[in-house]
């Protein structure tokens, strides 16, 4: 959201450009106190926008339910933001009418339908799909049990994968052709991703239509090298069950992945050499018909190529070879124009921004520059010649929508300058739907024009905001604090009756991973509610972003590389210790948490800070990187074969005869991302070190531990008793948790 009236009256909470000292906005408090139930039930809820699927023209779709439950797809005017026409009417199509997914072919006179879908991975899923009519409003069946059913931009067919084979339907005839034959689970996939690309690389359709429908390019995957992994499922039945898949450990074999092209016409597959890689993270069309462009990169990731790929002579030559001393990231920002020039992001200056390229590889010119990154590229208007574009060229902690000519010229804000700031852009790049928050403004959805001007205000979750008045909050102030050299992002909660003459437990929070953020200035939802609760029983939350986190350039983020855990957890430890020479924070109280990532670091920092840390928690937590997988820990770790210090000196595991605080250790068996392997080697290692410690395992839960009636409720009712019994402060004077 953004330059939206009711912001007038926000007074803005402190930059990051002040040191040390932060000074809080004009914050009114409540006196009803936040409890648990508050935070998992339903008394915060937000108002928020339906997915919508941008369509053809100045018009976008919603998903929705009438008032008998059944679904629809229904076309909206980005203009008025009124329903124009309910363009699958789901009470007409008998079982099918609670369909759960839908998709537009080209001119949008064809909808795939999707219904019973099976969740596989974390983004994956399979399921029943069909085809319907919009003109006859005829339905039929593609297949069952299939994934990413596409159509081909002609609109005849739709080709989706089955029992990791690809298949093609045609629609005039109702023909079915078998592109491959060899797929087999945990061994051969075609045109879907396996494990590690789909959590890693971030998708799972791995497979393209050129844009005449004369070929599909595809990725197969031969797993047959990688070891398997197994889970055991506890489930409801007598016996337990086991869940196996494929699951390649950093410093073991990878899938052997291979690029295909099956001509339609012909029905012939022929394989496509791109010379040496390990990874093949993308495939894109570009403007040509016949060419497409495939990215490679080595096993360390710092050696990035685009190929352009002849699709009639089954050949490729090099278009761009980008390199990096550390690791160079896979994005989505690759874009072709009409004359095949592209758009391309790098941070190779220093900082993440926006290239143009001619289709020879040679730099046109450099469309952003600044020491500040470009987070998100949205699209390119051709007949406007501008490019839009999310930033943080107003701080670090802020994120703003811009536009700017393809030439590099005439930039201008089109959103807020404070806070956070996401558009949804229109098809057409004519229209945005923004959404905009800070720490105490909940997200607010507004319709804009590419120009930036707010047209609309759509939803204001003003009556959060008036509930919200009612309770005992506190500001999250925004500072900064020097540490190792370096001027950290920063903030900090205090109880609502904060007294600077007494003294306060400390909880920090972090996550630290590379290239991440905490310290932003946006609504956070659960977590945020979570530590206004424990300020509001008398402890003072922290949370400091520390080297190898993200958005303050190539540098600083990529300080980290090859020893995962070290400067971080230094970073942590010195913040906690300069924080607590401040006379209002009890230096024998002080507690850290995180999860995932966060608790790798939450465990370290209590083993190797045990002189400032008394207690932490860790949630799913990496507690060696030999444990996790090839593609994210080996982009900054490399091997173990061929960085063995890196792994072990920063491995919690090995440090667990050092624990003299208060430690609550977390994971979900059913974590098919951070195995609970992690926890289990941490237990181990803890018990032979003759080290007590808390611990709560959660059933066939996955990373998220969320499945279930009450899990989570219940989790965060583990965690805040265990601060409660063990962050009291010894001294008579001083606050007390409430138990």
């Amino acid at each position: 959201m953004k330059k939206l009236f009711i912001l007038a009256t926000i007074t803005l909470l402190i930059s990051c450009n002040q040191v040390e000292n932060s000074t809080t906005s004009n914050f009114t408090t409540g006196t009803k106190e936040i409890t648990l139930e508050d935070i998992w039930g339903s008394t915060f809820s937000t108002k928020k926008m339906n997915s919508l699927n941008s369509m053809n023209g100045d018009y976008y779709s919603l998903l929705n339910k009438d008032v008998e439950g059944n679904s629809t797809v229904d076309q909206y005017s980005y203009k008025t933001l009124e329903k124009v026409a309910t363009i699958v009417d789901g009470k007409t199509l008998g079982r099918l009418s609670n369909f759960k997914s839908y998709s537009f072919n080209n001119d949008e006179t064809k909808v795939i339908l999707g219904k019973d879908l099976k969740k596989i991975y974390r983004w994956s899923k399979k399921g029943t799909f069909y085809v319907f009519d919009t003109a006859t409003k005829r339905v039929s069946l593609i297949g069952k049990d299939i994934q990413v059913p596409t159509f081909s931009p002609d609109n005849t067919k739709v080709a989706y994968a089955q029992n990791n084979n690809l298949f093609i339907l045609d629609l005039k005839t109702n023909v079915i052709t078998q592109i491959t034959k060899d797929g087999k689970a945990n061994n051969i996939i075609n045109g879907t991703t396996d494990w590690v690309y789909e959590e890693e690389f971030g998708f799972v359709k791995a497979f393209e239509w050129s844009n005449d429908s004369k070929f599909i390019a595809f990725l197969r995957f031969d797993e047959s090298g990688v070891r398997q992994f197994s889970m055991g499922v506890t489930g409801n039945e007598l016996y337990p069950t086991e869940q196996v898949f494929k699951y390649p450990k950093a410093g073991e074999d990878n899938a052997k992945v291979s690029l295909h092209m099956y001509n339609i016409g012909n029905k012939v597959t022929k394989k496509i050499g791109l010379g040496a890689y390990e990874y093949i993270p993308r495939i894109k069309w570009s403007s040509d018909d016949n060419v497409l462009v495939a990215t490679t990169l080595n096993r360390r990731q710092n050696n990035l190529k685009l190929h352009k790929v002849f699709a009639l002579r089954s050949s490729s030559t090099l278009l761009l070879n980008e390199t990096d001393d550390a690791y160079v990231d896979v994005k989505d920002d690759l874009t072709f124009l009409d004359d095949n020039s592209f758009i391309w992001t790098s941070e190779k200056d220093g900082f993440n921004h926006i290239y143009h390229y001619d289709f020879n590889g040679k730099l046109i010119t450099q469309i952003t520059k600044g020491d500040w990154e470009v987070t998100k590229y949205y699209g390119y208007n051709d007949s406007k010649k501008t490019i839009y574009y999310q930033s943080v060229e107003n701080g670090s902690i802020n994120r703003g929508i811009y536009s700017i000519g393809l030439d590099g010229k005439n930039k201008k804000i089109l959103s807020n300058d404070v806070g956070s700031n996401t558009a949804s852009f229109s098809d057409n790049l004519n229209f945005f739907i923004n959404t905009h928050s800070t720490t105490e403004v909940p997200p607010i959805y507004s319709l804009y024009s590419a120009e930036g001007e707010m047209l609309k205000v759509i939803k204001d979750n003003s009556s959060l905001k008036e509930k919200l008045a009612d309770y005992k909050m506190s500001p999250k102030e925004f500072s900064t604090i020097n540490i190792n050299g370096n001027d950290l992002n920063m903030w900090m909660i205090k109880p609502a009756d904060f007294d600077k003459n007494k003294e306060y437990p400390m909880m920090m929070f972090q996550y630290s991973g590379p290239g991440s953020q905490q310290v932003a200035n946006k609504w956070n939802g659960t977590n945020d509610y979570w530590h206004q609760l424990l300020a509001q029983q008398g402890m003072i939350i922290v949370c400091v972003d520390g080297r190898g986190t993200g958005l303050k350039g190539r540098d600083f983020k990529k300080v980290t590389q090859k020893e995962l855990g070290k400067f971080e957890v230094e970073d942590q430890i010195a913040a906690a210790k300069k924080l607590a020479e401040r006379s209002y924070i009890d230096k024998e109280n002080i507690g850290i948490w995180g999860w995932s990532y966060g608790g790798f670091m939450s465990t370290n920092c209590i083993l190797k800070g045990s002189d400032i840390f008394s207690t932490a928690i860790a949630v799913a937590p990496v507690t060696s990187w030999r444990f996790y997988d090839t593609v994210y820990t080996e982009r900054y770790m490399q091997t173990p074969q061929e960085n063995a210090s890196g792994y072990d000196d920063n491995s919690p595991i090995n440090y667990a005869d050092k624990l003299e605080g208060n430690y609550l250790l977390v994971h979900g068996t059913g974590d098919d991302n951070v195995h609970a392997q992690n926890s289990m080697r941490m237990i181990n290692a803890l018990v032979e070190a003759n080290k007590p410690f808390d611990l709560a395992m959660y059933p066939d839960r996955a990373h998220g531990i969320r499945k279930g009636k009450n899990t989570r409720l219940h989790l965060y009712k583990k965690m805040t008793t265990f601060i409660q019994e063990n962050m009291n402060s010894k001294k008579d004077n001083d606050i007390k948790i409430k138990g």
